[in-house]
């Protein structure tokens, strides 16, 4: 009482299993509530420096 297969599965039949985990996913994007511009969700916006509508990195204005 082994847990040994008793056939060898074919080349085919392994790599078709593994292809399921190949996919490439789009990251998931967000408006920016105070400026609109996409970003990461629960991230620091890059555009204007705010998350959850506070200014958390001041921004130079030239």
């Amino acid at each position: 009482m082994s847990i040994c297969p008793k056939n060898k599965h074919c080349s085919a039949r392994r790599d078709k299993s593994r292809a399921g985990h190949w996919k490439m996913t789009a990251p998931t994007l967000v408006k920016c509530s105070k400026c609109g511009a996409l970003t990461v969700p629960h991230r620091v916006c890059k555009a204007c420096g705010s998350y959850n509508k506070r200014e958390i990195i001041k921004q130079d204005v030239d």
